[in-house]
């Protein structure tokens, strides 16, 4: 028989283990708060002024850094650049990795499964400058091994991070090897969480692959696929490191060739660290964020339509 605990001590038991989550809590929060939203509530304050991190005083000028910002076209050009980097990168890194969980599903339980996936894994872990430059060898016009391989089956040799044209395709080209084992884990947890008797139903009522991937397999992983998908765009939206490593050599300068590469993230750190107008690179920051922000919440809009959650 269950002993009835008085109401007066539930109610401090209840109050006690609130301070004590609170407290478990606190050294996260504390972390999120000096790291993330500290810096992130700075820098909106500072978009709004005329600040310089060597003068003592700062002049508000309310939203004239924005006019300053919407009054340059290589704002525009980076923003068009970065929406181009965004919509090749999300749709194929997605597809991409669900193709490559489908195929390794199939080997999770033999003694090879697990080679398969670290091999597909390795790359998401490897230090992205280092790669990088190995990249920038294989992506070389004259010596590299990408250009000696298409000469040798006598196909057209691009200028890869040397040309205008091929700059950001280069650039996504290695965005996707580096990124897309990432994805195919989350994808073949997914997968692998699949209900057996909805799948082998599905399989004695005479339903045949594609069905079976369309009708079934699609809107089971359909939460996943979504959390890739904007998981990806705010990723891609945020690059950074791989632009300026792989365009901040001989092409022109990080961002290059003729701004081929610049995207919003890039022109942030271009904007306050090597012309020192942190004011404007605020501004270009909030910015950055409000369109990370729209593109979530349309992805979320079409999601509560399209996302089936079991």
């Amino acid at each position: 028989m269950a002993i009835a605990i008085p109401r007066p001590r539930r109610i401090l038991r209840h109050r006690w283990e609130a301070v004590l989550g609170f407290g478990l809590l606190l050294p996260s929060m504390l972390v999120f708060l000096v790291f993330f939203y500290a810096p992130a509530a700075f820098l909106a304050y500072i978009s709004f002024f005329q600040w310089n991190i060597f003068a003592s005083q700062s002049q508000f000028i309310g939203f004239g850094n924005f006019q300053i910002l919407f009054a340059q076209p290589l704002f525009w050009q980076a923003l068009v650049t970065s929406l181009y980097f965004t919509a090749v990168m999300v749709p194929v890194a997605t597809l991409l990795s669900l193709g490559l969980a489908l195929l390794l599903r199939e080997g999770i339980q033999t003694r090879r499964g697990g080679v398969w996936r670290s091999m597909v894994f390795l790359p998401h872990v490897t230090p992205v400058v280092a790669t990088s430059i190995i990249w920038i060898w294989l992506f070389d016009p004259q010596f590299g091994l990408l250009n000696a391989v298409l000469g040798f089956f006598h196909l057209p040799q691009p200028g890869w991070l040397a040309s205008t044209q091929w700059a950001m395709p280069s650039v996504i080209i290695y965005s996707l090897w580096h990124s897309l084992g990432l994805y195919t884990v989350l994808f073949l947890g997914a997968l692998a969480t699949l209900p057996r008797s909805v799948l082998e139903a599905a399989q004695v009522d005479g339903a045949k692959r594609w069905y079976l991937f369309r009708r079934v397999i699609l809107p089971l992983v359909s939460p996943v696929t979504f959390f890739v998908v904007v998981l990806s765009t705010i990723n891609t939206l945020q690059s950074f490191s791989q632009i300026y490593a792989l365009t901040g050599g001989p092409h022109g300068g990080a961002g290059g060739p003729a701004f081929a590469t610049t995207t919003d993230s890039l022109l942030v750190y271009q904007t306050a660290f090597l012309y020192n107008n942190f004011s404007l690179a605020s501004a270009m920051s909030f910015m950055l964020f409000l369109l990370i922000l729209v593109l979530a919440l349309l992805q979320k809009w079409v999601a509560d339509r399209f996302v089936f959650y079991r």
